[in-house]
């Protein structure tokens, strides 16, 4: 298959977890199909992207840069870092929006994070002005735009939030049962600890879904 954009994600391994996320937003990333009975109302905004949490946001390649050194490349960069244990996660709005978002102290993930982004980022082809322009139009802070500026996207780096998203923005009215609804699919899965020990390379079809490519192992100190 070919991709337009490829990203770097934390994606749960099989399991229930997995599974109650992907039914939740109506798209299977591990396996590249629709599952579940999803509410379109609620879920339609991040079912494209699947069950995650964004490692490098998406992006166009480089001309001249190709897909299969991105993956080898990543693979290099896995074999070099070390898994990241939090407490675990939890439910949590973000504005307007549902996520699971980490427990405990980030700064691990964060630098992990970081890494990746600096690490792959030859890989990255700038954005255009018209993604720059829908970019800039959420106020971004003086710190979000030099991020804009350097790495293509507001929320990495110091600005980065890790969150599994769960749905687009709600109404003030229906937050609350939404909350509820969520707090019921997902019970006692969302992990304690919650171990991130692996990265997935993923890739947006022309459908613009996002459909896992491989996952690789972080493998330092072990």
């Amino acid at each position: 298959m070919t991709f337009s954009r490829y990203g770097i994600y934390f994606t749960p391994a099989p399991g229930p977890f997995a599974e109650a996320g992907a039914t939740w937003l109506g798209w299977d990333v591990a396996n590249g199909c629709r599952v579940g009975a999803p509410d379109d109302d609620v879920t339609k905004r991040p079912r494209r992207y699947g069950f995650h949490g964004t490692i490098k946001p998406p992006f166009h390649l480089v001309p001249g840069k190709t897909a299969q050194a991105l993956e080898s490349d990543l693979e290099r960069l896995c074999d070099a870092l070390e898994p990241v244990v939090l407490e675990g996660l939890t439910l949590s709005r973000i504005g307007p929006f549902l996520a699971l978002t980490a427990v405990g102290d980030v700064r691990e993930l964060a630098q992990m994070a970081g890494q990746v982004v600096r690490g792959l980022d030859g890989y990255r082809a700038r954005p255009d002005e018209a993604e720059l322009a829908r970019r800039r139009q959420s106020n971004l802070t003086a710190l979000q735009e030099q991020n804009l500026k350097d790495w293509g996207y507001p929320y990495v780096m110091e600005a980065f939030k890790f969150h599994m998203t769960l749905t687009g923005p709600l109404p003030q009215a229906q937050r609350d049962a939404v909350l509820a609804r969520a707090n019921t699919h997902f019970g006692d899965l969302p992990p304690r600890p919650f171990v991130i020990d692996s990265l997935t390379l993923v890739g947006e079809g022309a459908d613009s879904r996002f459909r896992e490519i491989r996952r690789f192992k972080l493998r330092a100190g072990l």
